[in-house]
């Protein structure tokens, strides 16, 4: 499908790009190197292999795009933005291999960072929700840059945490240049350079043929250095640690260049300035070896914490000194997912299953997966959503807690198996004790949730919670369970029998499942309208996809068109001055934390059901403009009329989530939405209080619908789980 199709895709260079609010490294460098053109030489960028960070490309893609961050993300048109980028690079012979970051560091020589970054986060959505401006990535993009990835044969692989290092490292092996988007590439000495995503112009391709290129600037260390008395390039790691970088205490860096006396900065350097940065690298420049530097900041900064700071220095320096090779070049000359290092594994990851390692180096498995297991923590990010209720996240509680029920319990408890019982309620990261009650209990482990509470972060330790299942799952052959017992902890975590998914197509089963956990797991509860355009989006992204599809049917079909249209038509335009319906775009968001959660519970239990096509689940401004038009008086058959197809499939999804199945259902217009912790209307006020199910449901858990009129009001039944 061409992009004309999907409603005309806005061109990266037609928006200004943010890049000061998802840069990273060290302070102030970018915005100073970038706006001095000597440093840089012209390069035409072709018949070359290319390391990209993964993270940052996504990042950039999608800020510097004018893509929807408002109503919750338009998929659609980022996973086709994606598909243009590679298209752009193989035009010019360009083969990518992309890293993604992992986890969080094991060391937490980064976390306050990480907290500070996720409590910025938190007042940009807010920011947004109110119609200012600012910068939040929608939650499901990364799952969608992999999966287009993925569909398109990029080389791919996931860092156990932060990617830099093995990005440049992997650069320093091939002599490639890196894309990337941060500041401590321009202190890595890499033989091929570093390109700056802002300076590289994958949208202008020149030339023609074999000799087409992307123009790019690229920066090397040498010739930086020379600007500067053609200084002694192992300088520079001093000179970021003492600038300042993630990992540098400000109030160090403060105090150096409070003591130090810099030289002045001649005039003329170029057309920007920065008198700090040019003024350490001049200071720097006077010494002929690191020693001698690191020294001469030591004694300035003085004091009786020389020996300690002499160490953390020492050890900030080292963060740039590469290796040979890289631990990474495995990975993309094997045409299996390669092991990873055990030598370079945290202590929690060196005897977990193969299948597991292999899933989290392909990217298969999340970041979260390394998250709980090596710290036992989870940052939930910030969403645009209506700040004055409880987070969004509240909603996929349960789906988080049997995720980290798998990850942590079983292990737990055949550590303490040998050292007799610890004691009850002694709960906190990191504790276990044996408990007596049903059989999900969770042996009280916990992991430390950051989530937002009003407009602030909050840690709050969750329970986690192993899923019921006969036979028991056993962790370290979890792959090779048979599919209908792994398929059954995924579907009773959802609450949903298997019987339903029949009639489905089966990338949309997990997005209906997910849907009816949705419906009665938020508070508030979803609108019929805003149900029925949910569905109705699920509709719209499979005809597009199928649309793109040579040799389908409906690529040719005229009435399939026509649907497609009038539905994009009612997009609401992410550049309107449009206020925002903050109730829609709230449950919007728990639909999205939902449909997130439930994707890795999947992914963790091996593909028990088809992984769904991310890119066509949800579009916000689609959605948002659907709900609108269906609450104003139309209705979901008028807008697919000219496709029976497309009005077949809405009946389908409609059935599977109300639970009618069979001949004579009631219309989807008339039928009764399910209510969670109610009984034939009658609501049971507070949460955790469902009638007569077993286990600690606890923050955000769902309870059983009831009425014979409503049959998916039995597909929560728990009691039936020990059956078979």
């Amino acid at each position: 499908m061409s992009l004309k199709q999907l409603g005309g895709l806005p061109s990266a260079s037609d928006t200004p790009a943010t890049d000061t609010l998802c840069t990273m490294g060290v302070h102030g460098l970018a915005s100073y190197v970038e706006g001095n053109r000597q440093f840089f030489t012209d390069l035409k960028l072709k018949n070359t292999h290319l390391v990209i960070d993964g993270c940052s490309l996504y990042f950039r893609l999608y800020f510097s795009s004018g893509l929807d961050q408002v109503r919750g993300g338009d998929y659609d048109f980022f996973a086709a933005l994606v598909r243009r980028f590679f298209a752009a690079l193989s035009e010019c012979n360009v083969r990518p291999f992309v890293v993604l970051d992992g986890g969080m560091d094991q060391t937490d020589k980064k976390f306050r960072t990480l907290r500070e970054r996720a409590e910025s986060k938190i007042r940009d959505a807010h920011s947004l929700s109110r119609g200012s401006h600012a910068c939040i990535l929608p939650l499901l993009s990364r799952e969608v840059f992999r999966q287009v990835l993925c569909d398109l044969g990029i080389p791919l692989v996931q860092c156990i945490s932060e990617a830099d290092f093995e990005i440049a490292s992997l650069a320093h092996q091939w002599g490639c240049p890196v894309l990337t988007n941060d500041s401590d590439f321009y202190i890595f000495d890499l033989h091929g350079g570093y390109l700056p995503f802002a300076l590289f112009e994958w949208e202008n391709i020149c030339g023609k043929g074999p000799e087409r290129y992307i123009p790019a600037r690229q920066f090397t260390v040498n010739r930086f250095c020379s600007h500067f008395n053609h200084m002694n390039k192992q300088l520079l790691p001093l000179f970021a640690v003492i600038t300042g970088n993630d990992y540098t205490l400000a109030k160090t860096t403060e105090m150096f260049f409070s003591r130090v006396e810099l030289q002045s900065v001649p005039k003329g350097r170029g057309r920007h300035s920065n008198p700090r940065i040019e003024g350490l690298l001049l200071w720097l420049s006077q010494f002929a070896r690191p020693g001698d530097a690191l020294e001469e900041v030591l004694e300035i900064l003085g004091g009786q914490r020389k020996g300690n700071l002499r160490t953390q220095l020492s050890a900030r320096i080292q963060d740039y000194q590469l290796p040979p090779n890289s631990s990474l070049a495995q990975f993309f000359s094997s045409s299996q997912p390669a092991l990873l290092d055990i030598q370079v594994l945290p202590a929690a990851l060196v005897s977990q299953p193969e299948w597991l390692l292999r899933g989290v180096a392909s990217g298969s498995l999340p970041p979260l997966v390394l998250d709980v297991l090596v710290l036992q923590r989870a940052l939930l990010i910030a969403q645009v959503e209506n700040s004055r209720l409880p987070s969004s996240h509240e909603a996929s509680l349960r789906i988080r807690k049997a995720i980290y029920g798998l990850l942590l319990v079983e292990r737990a408890v055949q550590a303490n198996a040998g050292q007799g019982q610890r004691g009850r309620g002694r709960g906190g990261k990191g504790t276990v004790g044996q408990s007596g009650g049903s059989p999900g209990s969770s042996s009280f482990c916990f992991v430390e949730e950051y989530d937002r509470l009003d407009l602030n972060l909050k840690k709050t330790p969750v329970e986690a919670q192993l899923p019921c299942t006969q036979p028991k799952l056993k962790w370290d052959t979890l792959d090779k369970v048979a599919v209908p017992v792994r398929l059954k902890v995924l579907l009773s975590t959802l609450g949903v029998m298997e019987y339903v998914l029949q009639s489905l197509p089966p990338h949309l089963c997990l997005p209906v499942c997910v849907t009816y956990f949705w419906m009665n797991s938020s508070k508030p509860k979803p609108s019929p309208s805003l149900l029925k355009g949910l569905l109705l989006g699920l509709v719209y992204g499979e005809l597009c996809r199928r649309r793109a599809m040579a040799g389908d049917p409906l690529c040719s079909s005229a009435g399939t068109a026509f649907v497609c249209e009038q539905l994009s038509q009612l997009r609401l335009n992410s550049g309107q001055k449009r206020s925002l319906d903050l109730g829609v775009a709230h449950s919007l968001c728990q639909w999205q934390s939902c449909m997130l959660s439930g994707i890795y519970l999947n992914q963790l239990l091996c593909f028990p059901l088809s992984e769904p096509h991310s890119a066509w689940l949800f579009s916000g401004t689609l959605l948002h403009g659907l709900e609108a038009a269906l609450r104003g008086g139309l209705s979901a058959e008028t807008l697919l009329a000219a496709a029976p197809a497309a009005v077949q499939l809405y009946s389908i999804l409609f059935g599977a989530v109300m639970g009618i199945s069979g001949q004579g259902h009631a219309s989807p217009r008339s039928a009764p939405l399910p209510t969670a912790g109610s009984s034939k209307g009658k609501g049971r006020g507070k949460r955790g209080q469902g009638g007569g199910g077993r286990g600690n449901r606890g923050r955000g858990g769902m309870s059983r619908a009831t009425g014979l009129d409503n049959r998916f009001g039995m597909l929560t039944v728990e009691d039936d789980l020990d059956e078979d």
